[in-house]
């Protein structure tokens, strides 16, 4: 497994990682499987979950490669949640909807409080993390992405671009130049599948014609 620490290439002076690069390409992958509702978005996201733990670990970021843990948890819990809500959109995938007031106001508090959390467990013990607040900050960002992600939730595009917001400059910080350029082009995927998700879920909440097939 060593290979997969060492340097692949150098790009514009920053030294990228073999296993920086093919599992941030493998979670470009499972999160475009997600803008297309696919369940292969979860066993995707689980491999560069698995592959990322390694890279983060070796470096000593606790708080990072305790989130590749939780991202192959969820992503476990997500194939179950999709494979059991599959066909509910009418089309053989998914069905995604916007959160109540109610799961927004949840998933806002158990943010907030998770990252407090966190972050007062990275200050208790300084080996876990370089950076306690922007770790702790990404780590609840993408449980709670990932959550809504499993429930069909289109707010869970809006939580990985409060991720990225963090996580592009804290990887260029940390030495992970190929994950801050992934999360670039993670931006871009997120608006795009965002859109989609809207619109999907607009569709699903007109009302059926009456005499139509329902």
């Amino acid at each position: 497994m060593n290979w997969l620490n060492s340097e692949a290439f150098t790009l514009l002076g920053q030294h990228i990682k073999w296993s920086d690069m093919i599992g941030n390409v493998i979670g470009l992958l499972g999160l475009a499987f997600g803008w297309r509702r696919s369940l292969w978005s979860w066993p995707t996201q689980f491999l560069s979950g698995l592959i990322l733990f390694a890279a983060f670990a070796t470096a000593h970021l606790s708080g990072s490669a305790g989130k590749q843990i939780v991202v192959m948890v969820v992503a476990v819990y997500g194939w179950w949640q999709w494979n059991r809500g599959k066909g509910q959109g009418g089309d053989g995938h998914i069905a995604v909807r916007f959160a109540t007031w109610r799961e927004r106001a949840v998933l806002l508090v158990a943010a907030a409080l998770g990252t407090v959390a966190v972050a007062a467990l990275f200050h208790a013990y300084p080996s876990l993390s370089w950076d306690p607040w922007p770790d702790a900050y990404i780590f609840v960002g993408t449980i709670v992405a990932m959550y809504a992600q499993a429930r069909g939730m289109v707010e869970f595009w809006f939580a990985w671009l409060l991720v990225d917001a963090v996580g592009v400059p804290l990887n260029f910080a940390n030495g992970f130049a190929f994950s801050g350029f992934v999360y670039v082009v993670y931006g871009a995927l997120v608006l795009w599948g965002m859109r989609d998700w809207w619109l999907r879920s607009r569709r699903s909440a007109e009302p059926v014609p009456e005499g139509a097939p329902a």
